[in-house]
């Protein structure tokens, strides 16, 4: 599928290129040890300047999803999957991806997952699919 690329810049270098070494990078602050996303160089809970990427272990689980049936372009396969997926390491922790790797249809809530990337260019986009 094509994929507009993000543009990168020193706060979310790290999660857009972690995937390079298999890593998925959240931002996590050293002030409250909370993580957060998207990335910022600023704590959203306790406004700390002390933040930084971390490795987390990738897995979570689907809490919501969609099914995209509209074909933008000739090169799309439809249906995917648009899923929001909460990551293990902290409640509410979560980020909007795809589900890859399966029968769209077969995908549910709290289905659990695992990332996987996608490399395009300089960005190794977290995809996610069912772990076992």
């Amino acid at each position: 599928m094509p994929r507009k690329l993000p543009a990168l810049n020193a706060d979310n270098r790290a999660f857009w290129q972690g995937g390079e070494h298999g890593q998925l990078l959240i931002h996590k602050c050293n002030g409250c040890t909370r993580f957060f996303h998207p990335p910022s160089p600023i704590c959203p809970r306790c406004a700390s300047l002390d933040v930084a990427p971390c490795a987390v272990s990738g897995k979570g689980k689907v809490l919501s999803y969609t099914l995209n049936y509209q074909q933008w372009s000739s090169d799309l396969e439809v249906p995917y999957v648009v899923a929001i997926i909460e990551l293990a390491e902290q409640e509410g922790l979560r980020f909007v991806s795809n589900v890859v790797g399966m029968d769209p249809q077969r995908v549910y809530i709290d289905m659990p997952v695992r990332v996987s990337f996608l490399n395009v260019e300089d960005v190794w986009l977290p995809l996610f699919e069912k772990d076992q």
